[in-house]
């Protein structure tokens, strides 16, 4: 039955992509990102870790990966996290996830990393399933379906483009359980990649947030954040994108800095990041967790893992076009940034 499912998923990864590729010509900048998150939203919900749905996900990306021409795999990895009962019991879950691994080589051994979680929340209490946060039916169009989407448009425009450093997309699990996959992928990294690890770049929660920020790690080099951080700004504004940086008003996120996304793993072993996210930093308690004014559409101001929000109907409706204006305005900016940062030649 699963392996029918997953021969299923591969001729609909192969449909979707040959359709993607007879407009690649026409396409304006954010549709292949638009579409690719649409349908993984659509036909992949409730993409919990170790999930038939993750699984399915994770064949699907790998897919798209490898009929764009690169060399592409799905690395396992296991891990457990708590879940808590209504009379407060707290029991281990185990999971086995899949991080999808694509890979650009450039002539240099130095690499940028490319990241977007894959999974959807997974319930971590009774509380969380009494609420409607995760489960099987969450589309999570904007956690995260549209940050990989983007990653998979900017992966299509650069698979012919020679560069001088090497480029991972990657697409992590575990991240709604505690950062698992992101962990794990540093961890298995030897000394020389983490070296050789110029920039990791993360794309998630690009929907919802009433603004489009780019964040660098607190122990990123001030040289660093000008050449990503405040370039991707200056770029952002050249091209009439609104777009900003936290101002810092909370003291344990000083300006300019992020929280709490899969970056924060790299951030703490002292590689530079740079994370893509919409949000909004002057709300709530000023940690980026509330991502918009309260109103009757987002009740406490966000999307987080609800299955009523977090889907492309409702967002649809409460934000009409905004799916397709941001995943057009993060393309606009981090594809030729990414062309800066790779050293990028002409196409092939």
């Amino acid at each position: 039955m699963f392996s029918a499912l997953r021969r299923r998923t591969a001729l609909l990864a192969l449909s979707v992509c040959l359709s993607l590729s007879a407009q690649a010509q026409s396409q304006k900048p954010g549709e292949m990102a638009n579409l690719q998150a649409r349908y993984i939203a659509t036909y992949f919900p409730g993409r919990m870790t170790g999930s038939p749905a993750e699984m399915l996900s994770a064949d699907y990306v790998r897919e798209q990966f490898a009929l764009m021409g690169y060399e592409s795999n799905i690395r396992k990895f296991t891990s457990r996290y708590a879940y808590t009962t209504k009379n407060n019991q707290r029991n281990w879950l185990n999971i086995a996830g899949n991080t999808v691994i694509a890979a650009h080589e450039g002539k240099q051994p130095e690499q940028i990393i490319v990241m977007a979680h894959l999974d959807t929340y997974a319930p971590r209490s009774d509380s969380d399933t009494d609420h409607n946060l995760g489960g099987l039916t969450l589309q999570g169009i904007d956690d995260n379906a549209a940050g990989v989407g983007v990653m998979l448009e900017l992966a299509d425009a650069l698979k012919n483009i020679p560069t001088e450093y090497s480029i991972r997309f990657v697409a992590t699990s575990g991240e709604e359980e505690g950062l698992l996959g992101a962990e794990n992928l540093l961890n298995r990294m030897s000394a020389a990649e983490k070296k050789n690890t110029l920039l990791v770049i993360n794309l998630d929660n690009l929907i919802v947030g009433d603004k489009l920020y780019f964040n660098s790690g607190k122990s990123t080099p001030a040289s660093v954040r000008k050449l990503t951080r405040d370039r991707a700004l200056t770029i952002a504004h050249s091209r009439g994108i609104t777009a900003t940086l936290n101002p810092g008003l909370n003291p344990a996120y000083p300006k300019g800095t992020d929280c709490c996304h899969d970056v924060d793993v790299f951030d703490k072993a002292g590689i530079p990041v740079l994370s893509v996210e919409a949000t909004n930093w002057s709300l709530g308690n000023k940690d980026g967790q509330q991502q918009r004014a309260k109103s009757r559409a987002f009740p406490q101001g966000t999307s987080w893992h609800d299955v009523r929000l977090d889907n492309q109907q409702h967002i649809d409706s409460a934000l009409p076009g905004r799916i397709e204006r941001r995943t057009r305005d993060v393309v606009r900016v981090m594809l030729p940034l990414m062309k800066e940062l790779a050293k990028a030649g002409k196409a092939s």
